[in-house]
């Protein structure tokens, strides 16, 4: 055993090298995880480094630790509104999907590594799953922007396949040590995995976001702190339910993440990091396992099996399930070289170590070489498969400022920052024109590198980064007034009153929402409820009805100026053209 100093210059010089090794990446378009595992493969018994690493129990529970870590971020930066609109395929890709894959890369390996029919699939189930933190990596942090729906279903598809995976590999091994039976016992093991997991995520996830908000912490940088231990707790309390504990560490992020949130910002920025150090660590972990000599002698094998499973086995998965959900064809053939490989089956690798199963050392050695040569082929040219397919899409400028209210104890308001693109709603308007609901206020507009302090004659360009202060209920209608021209106005809620201020004018709230009020644009909203209502109607609760909306007096001051103005948006079918 190295003395502890050793260990820690170790640990600071190989987590140096990962992050080196993460600029080199950038510049070279390799996927991380392959420099991070040729660190660790450097650093190990047969690289320079000499450092003898054989400890399966350990590298198991750090892959583990840094997989729950990793998923948890990935929820924590994942919209809800992606996972309302992509679940289904994402959950068949993610389920039968992942089924699909083992099963024929299983038969592959069975026939071509001479093993029985159950190590065969169990070779299949361990290297079936796409790997979350791949897939985060190259999405978020490699430079390719892709069409939102289809990235969505990536993201989601990769960070809830993996407890498929773990499930059909633990089966597998259960089956073959005669532990369990096929049918209803390997049954009720998928629905405890699927189902705790899924509770516990929930349920833990809600609880975090009401104690983070109510608990009144001196240091604001205890939250981040408390926030990662809530997720250890949904992955520890899942587990030891017989559920899940990826999959709830997960969905506990996406809760978490789209809650409103004390030090928010703050609680973001300190689990990209965490999720980044997971990565270096785990595979600089899982590379010290590795010997080079016998990936090398296992070579042949290996890249027929990997052959199989890049362009047979998921091509026939996704081909079954992805058209069903109108996705194009060259969106059906990017999800097909979208199967990373990465650290989830080098990690279920070590599972037949664990259990000792006969050809163990084979199996780890194989999907060690399958990981790597994915991770090669597929990760390096993904970025020229997506503009080869042309779904590749530009970049939106990163803002080079930010902005945050760090208590949300005492004051009912939030951070939102808008990239103005070409074709939204308020490129070329002034501040002045934007119809911005009461209680939502410019704070900052970035363009280029300057700062431009916002008044009523600023006009906004595309490109710019408008920063907003605004009050959590206006945040829906100040995304649709910097929504594109198309998408403005559409799936507004019905029946929701939105608060206004009474000097709007129509024209202006036509344009930034999309409407026709059926009015002339150069009325003020307070001028358009007075021609339209009786003098005694002029009181609170009054209300005139424009189209599909219906504006009602909020306020009177004094005279009986109308004050405060309420928009309600009505729905469908439901509105009378100019009534009263």
């Amino acid at each position: 055993m190295m003395p502890i100093n050793t260990l820690i210059l170790l640990a600071g010089l190989l987590l140096l090298l990962g992050i080196a090794s993460s600029k080199v990446s950038a510049r070279l378009g390799l996927p991380v995880l392959v420099l991070f595992l040729v660190v660790g493969m450097l650093a190990g018994t047969e690289g320079i480094g000499g450092i003898a690493f054989e400890n399966y129990p350990l590298a198991h529970g750090i892959g583990t630790v840094a997989l729950a870590i990793i998923l948890f971020d990935g929820g924590l930066g994942t919209p809800v509104a992606s996972v309302r609109r992509v679940w289904p395929p994402a959950l068949l890709l993610a389920t039968a999907g992942v089924l699909a894959t083992a099963v024929v890369t299983g038969l592959a390996a069975m026939w071509i590594l001479q093993l029985p029919l159950l190590e065969g699939l169990l070779l299949g189930s361990i290297v079936g799953s796409t790997d979350a933190a791949a897939v985060f990596a190259i999405l978020r942090h490699g430079g390719i922007t892709l069409p939102k729906r289809l990235a969505a279903t990536l993201e989601v598809e990769s960070a809830s396949n993996d407890p498929m995976a773990i499930f059909l590999t633990i089966g597998c091994i259960e089956l073959f040590l005669g532990r369990m039976a096929f049918g209803p016992a390997l049954l009720g093991l998928f629905l405890t995995q699927m189902g705790v997991g899924a509770l516990v995520g929930l349920a833990v996830g809600g609880l975090a976001v009401r104690v983070v908000n109510w608990i009144n912490l001196d240091a604001a940088g205890l939250y981040p702190v408390l926030v990662t231990a809530f997720g250890l707790l949904t992955f520890g309390l899942a587990a030891w339910l017989g559920g899940s504990g990826f999959l709830a560490a997960y969905l506990a992020g996406i809760v978490i993440g789209n809650s409103r949130l004390v030090f928010q910002r703050g609680i973001r920025m300190y689990h990209d990091a965490t999720a980044w150090l997971a990565q270096i660590v785990m595979f600089v972990v899982l590379g010290l396992l590795s010997y080079p000599s016998r990936l090398i002698a296992v070579g042949p094998q290996g890249l027929l099996i990997g052959v199989v499973l890049i362009l047979v086995a998921r091509p026939v998965a996704v081909s079954l399930i992805a058209p069903w959900f109108r996705f194009n064809r060259r969106e059906v053939l990017f999800f097909s070289w979208v199967g990373l490989k990465g650290a989830v089956p080098i990690t279920l690798a070590t599972f037949p170590l664990l259990a000792e199963l006969p050809q163990a050392s084979l199996l780890f050695d194989v999907v060690f070489f399958v990981v790597v040569l994915s991770a090669l082929v597929q990760g390096w040219t993904l970025p020229w498969v997506a503009r080869g397919l042309g779904l590749e899409r530009p970049a939106p400028p990163a803002s080079p400022v930010s902005l945050e209210i760090h208590s949300l104890h005492d004051v009912e308001g939030e951070v939102v920052e808008y990239t103005v693109e070409p074709d939204s709603r308020v490129a070329g308007r002034l501040v002045s024109e934007l119809a911005l609901p009461e209680g939502a206020v410019i704070a900052m507009i970035v363009r280029q590198q300057q700062v431009i302090p916002p008044h009523g004659k600023t006009r906004i360009e595309p490109g710019d980064h408008v920063i907003l202060v605004l009050r959590p209920e206006n945040r829906f209608l100040t995304t649709q007034i910097f929504s594109s021209k198309e998408a403005a106005g559409r799936e507004l809620p019905s029946l929701v009153e939105f608060p206004l201020r009474p000097t709007v004018k129509v024209g202006e709230l036509e344009d930034a929402y999309g409407i026709r009020m059926d009015a002339p644009a150069e009325w003020t909203l307070a001028e358009a409820i007075r021609r339209r209502l009786e003098p005694e109607q002029i009181q609170p609760g009054g209300m005139v009805q424009f189209g599909p909306i219906a504006l009602h007096i909020r306020g009177l001051g004094r005279g009986g100026r109308i004050e405060q103005v309420g928009m309600v948006f009505l729905p469908p079918g439901g509105a009378d053209e100019g009534g009263a």
